[in-house]
C-alpha cells in the first residue's frame, strides 16, 4: 500500500509506502546537532545509547539523494539500538534543501548535482572529529551509505586512513565524471584503506549489472578487501521501507551482514 506522502519524509521520495520502519528511542538518547565544518554548521542527526561504558563505536551514516529525512534518522536510531553512536549530517546544506523538491529529476538538477564530492568528504571528516568529541571512539569509526550515500561511502574509505570499515548500499560505480565529481568508486579502488561491503539489486535498472561485474573486476585486480552482494530479487533503495521499492528479505539480511562486517573488522561494541 502506498499513500502520496507522508510527514517527515522527502517529497521527491513519494509515492511512500505503508512498510515504513519507526525504531522507538527506548534507551537511546537522540535529536539534532551542530557540526563545526569549515567556518560552517552543519546540521545532522544523531543517535546513541542512553547508558554507555567508555567511548563508542562510531557509525556515520551517509544520506540518500533526498537528505536527512526520517528514513535517515530512522536508521540510526536502529545502530543506536545495537549500541553505535550513529550520526547522519545534512550533507546538501551549504547548496540547499532537499526538502524543497517534489521530484528527483529536478532535486538531482538543482541542487545534487551541485555539491562537490571534495566538499562532502571534508565535512565527513568533521563529523568523525565531531563524534571523537563527543562520546564516540576514534579508533572504531565506521560508515554506512545508501543510494547517493552508498558511493560516497566507497569514496570515504579510500580518503580517510582512520576509517575501519565501510558499507555502500546501492550506489553507483561507474557513471560520468563531472567538476563536482570527478572519481568514481570503479576509479578508487587502488586507494581503499577500509573493507568494503557494497549490496546491490540484481533488478536495480540504475545500477546495471554489467557495472557492478566491473567495479568487482577491478577489486580483485587491486587485491581490495572487499565484497560485493547482489540480491538476485531486489532493486534499488531495497532498504527504503517508506518506499514501493522496499524488499524485505533483502533489506534485513543486508542489515545483518552490515552489523557482522563492522564487527568483524575492529569495531566490537563495548
Amino acid at each position: 500500500m502506498t499513500t502520496d506522502k507522508q510527514p517527515g519524509f522527502a517529497p521527491a521520495a513519494s509515492p511512500h509506502a505503508s512498510t515504513a520502519i519507526t525504531t522507538a528511542d527506548d534507551n537511546i538518547v537522540a535529536g539534532l546537532t551542530s557540526i563545526p565544518s569549515r567556518g560552517d554548521n552543519m546540521p545532522a542527526y544523531h543517535a546513541r545509547p542512553a547508558e554507555a561504558a567508555g567511548a563508542l563505536p562510531v557509525v556515520i551514516v551517509i544520506q540518500e539523494i533526498f537528505g536527512v529525512h526520517e528514513h535517515i534518522r530512522d536508521l540510526c536510531r536502529r545502530l543506536a539500538q545495537e549500541g553505535y553512536l550513529a550520526v547522519a549530517p545534512e550533507l546538501y546544506f551549504r547548496q540547499g534543501d532537499p526538502n524543497e523538491y517534489d521530484d528527483i529529476p529536478t532535486l538531482f538538477s538543482e541542487l545534487v548535482s551541485k555539491v562537490p564530492d571534495a566538499q562532502v568528504l571534508a565535512d565527513l571528516d568533521h563529523v568523525a572529529n565531531w563524534a571523537a568529541r563527543n562520546g564516540g571512539d576514534p579508533h572504531r569509526l565506521l560508515a554506512t551509505g545508501f543510494c547517493w550515500g552508498g558511493r560516497i561511502a566507497w569514496l570515504y574509505a579510500a580518503h580517510n586512513p582512520q576509517l575501519k570499515a565501510a558499507v555502500a548500499w546501492y550506489g553507483k560505480l561507474v557513471v560520468d565524471k563531472t567538476i563536482n565529481s570527478p572519481s568514481h568508486p570503479v576509479d578508487i579502488v587502488t586507494e581503499l584503506t577500509a573493507p568494503v561491503l557494497g549490496l546491490y539489486g540484481a533488478q536495480d535498472t540504475s545500477i546495471p549489472q554489467d557495472t557492478v561485474d566491473t567495479m568487482r573486476q577491478a577489486l580483485r585486480a587491486a587485491n581490495a578487501t572487499a565484497e560485493i552482494v547482489v540480491y538476485p530479487d531486489a532493486g534499488h533503495a531495497f532498504n527504503a521501507d517508506y518506499r514501493p521499492s522496499y524488499h524485505a528479505e533483502s533489506a534485513q539480511d543486508g542489515w545483518q551482514r552490515m552489523l557482522t562486517w563492522f564487527e568483524r573488522y575492529g569495531a566490537k561494541k563495548s
